[in-house]
């Protein structure tokens, strides 16, 4: 995609905190794709420990022309990855 000239950047981030975790915790990150739009995405997350979530959260991402910042549609390879029903 860079060698194209595009990119993909966060433009949200959101996190709720429901439980500490600490230095030595075994932790499991599960992410998810929720959305996929026409110029950007959505990734769900949510941290667990034992089964427990932790924090739930997500971030947002936008295609971008990397020359000028601006908005631009998805590279149609890249859609094609996405499971079906997003």
């Amino acid at each position: 995609m860079e060698k194209r000239g595009r990119g993909l950047v966060v433009v949200e981030a959101l996190l709720h905190y429901r439980r500490p975790a600490f230095f030595d915790d075994e932790l499991t990150l599960r992410a998810d794709l929720a959305e996929l739009g026409k110029v950007s995405l959505r990734f769900d997350y949510e941290v667990l420990r034992d089964g427990e979530v932790l924090v739930t959260g997500h971030t947002r991402h936008a295609c971008v022309d990397l020359k000028t910042g601006k908005p631009v549609r998805i590279p149609d390879e890249l859609l094609r990855l996405a499971p079906e029903g997003i």
